[in-house]
């Protein structure tokens, strides 16, 4: 595969030929960041993991780290040897957790809001060819990180280039930089995450320069996956000890001619009328 910039890397923990690595791909997770896959998607990670002759994940990171926030041990770091920090946390997670294949496409954040933008859409529909996963998942459109949200633009563009039959049957965008615990209930897609907090920390623990750089991801993370399962229903008991959530955007990629703008507007709307419509009422009832 000759992906566009002269940086990108494909590596393949167990060492299979390209063709049939990515061509086992059953979960594909595509993230801005490196760790974004690990604490967005994790959910594809954990039903792939010991699971070979059924399920395998892949990941693709977009951006090449070199921007990453850095304090202690890496506050010296030059943006290069932070780059090849990044890269390595990234190659190592895609160990652990027996990923079927990890491409680290190198764009930097600025490239992607830009002139790179069209050329990391190219990149993504070449991988979504070779892969052919079912289930894709990416940054969600209401996140309010701006890279998150190019990633999530050129994911959707890249799967609406291809024919209905070779697209995934499932996109599921994930939260970051925005929990989506706001949405409506019938709307969320819970992902049950319990009983791998081993992997997770596994996984999480890995990104050491993010870490140990000032941002403890890795307990917001959990602690995130812990609330949305502790609050996700207020009159009966807990049913999981961690979900992640989702929300489902499988009808942006059955409808191209959808709007992903008004889409995700739709949702907010649903949002602003549930809270305007209990709102009223608990005034209404009071004397």
């Amino acid at each position: 595969m000759r992906l566009h910039n002269a940086h990108a890397e494909l590596h393949i923990p167990d060492g299979m030929e390209e063709s049939p690595a990515l061509s086992r791909i059953t979960h594909l997770g595509i993230g801005a960041h490196h760790d974004d896959l690990e604490f967005m998607a994790f959910h594809g990670i954990k039903e792939c993991f010991h699971h070979p002759d059924q399920k395998w994940f892949g990941g693709v990171t977009c951006t090449d780290g070199a921007g990453s926030s850095r304090t202690g041990r890496y506050a010296a770091f030059s943006d290069e040897k932070m780059r090849d920090v990044r890269r390595h946390e990234q190659r190592s997670a895609a160990v652990v957790g027996q990923y079927a294949a990890i491409f680290q496409l190198d764009y930097s954040s600025a490239s992607i809001r830009g002139a790179s933008a069209p050329l990391l859409v190219d990149d993504i529909e070449q991988i979504l060819r070779a892969s052919r996963p079912e289930v894709v998942y990416t940054h969600n459109p209401a996140d309010k990180h701006n890279t998150h949200l190019s990633v999530f633009a050129s994911v959707l563009s890249a799967i609406r280039r291809l024919d209905p039959n070779l697209r995934p049957k499932t996109l599921l965008g994930c939260e970051g930089w925005r929990g989506l615990d706001w949405m409506n209930d019938p709307e969320k897609v819970t992902l049950d995450v319990s009983g791998h907090d081993h992997l997770a920390a596994a996984l999480n623990g890995l990104f050491d320069s993010q870490i140990a750089g000032g941002k403890r991801y890795d307990l917001a993370t959990l602690g995130r996956r812990s609330a949305n399962a502790t609050f996700l229903n207020s009159h009966a008991s807990d049913q999981a000890s961690q979900l992640s959530l989702a929300m489902d955007l499988t009808p942006l990629i059955l409808d191209d001619n959808l709007d992903p703008v008004a889409f995700t507007l739709g949702a907010v709307d649903r949002f602003r009328e549930d809270v305007r419509s209990r709102l009223s009422a608990a005034f209404q009832a009071t004397p």
